[in-house]
């Protein structure tokens, strides 16, 4: 399923445009995590915008029509601007790729080089960057990307806690990636010329 997953994912159209989050995907209560057998050595403790969880993160690159370009399911601890994690996500992608503060990273200059521009919004304690409007317009349409990240949550059911088996787990993550490529309705957005 995993291997289908990401052939559907070598489908999408490549427009120039991505937008790249991560998700947390929830295994346990906190609370219940010293206790937790089936992700016991697999799962980890990681902090979101939310606070501490214990699971795994769905990273995701979507261009602006709303397909998936590329996921990695990795465990919560790994951070988002992880060199090797965007090496893997962002490679043969060319165009300008918009994210949140999170994927601020050292590795900018080689994506760059390699014709990938990564846009995110500037730390307070940072210099300004000169970015052209569409890229600034662009930037504030990054909610799409959460607009996917709930379809999904709400509609193909990704987080749940009554996995058995963690191969079932994957399999099931993996399976909504690909009813995802077959959702008529993908959330998309308009990209001036």
């Amino acid at each position: 399923m995993y291997v289908l997953a990401k052939l559907l994912c070598a489908k999408s159209e490549e427009t120039g445009t991505y937008f790249i989050d991560s998700k947390k995907i929830v295994v346990s209560d906190n609370r219940r995590i010293h206790s937790h057998k089936v992700f016991k050595d697999i799962a980890k403790r990681g902090k979101g915008s939310m606070g501490w969880f214990f699971g795994f993160k769905l990273h995701l690159v979507i261009n602006h029509l709303g397909e998936v370009m590329a996921f990695e399911i990795t465990a919560a601890n790994k951070a988002d601007n992880n060199h090797d994690l965007l090496k893997n996500l962002l490679k043969n992608l060319k165009g300008n790729c918009f994210g949140d503060k999170g994927y601020l990273t050292k590795l900018w200059e080689q994506l760059y080089e390699k014709g990938l521009k990564m846009i995110t919004k500037t730390k307070k304690n940072m210099k300004n960057q000169l970015i052209t409007l569409k890229e600034k317009y662009t930037l504030r349409k990054r909610a799409i990307i959460e607009s996917v990240n709930d379809i999904l949550i709400s509609v193909f059911d990704l987080e749940h806690s009554r996995h058995r088996k963690p191969i079932n787990a994957f399999t099931h993550m993996a399976a909504t990636i690909v009813a995802y490529h077959f959702y008529p309705e993908k959330p998309r957005i308009f990209v001036p010329k």
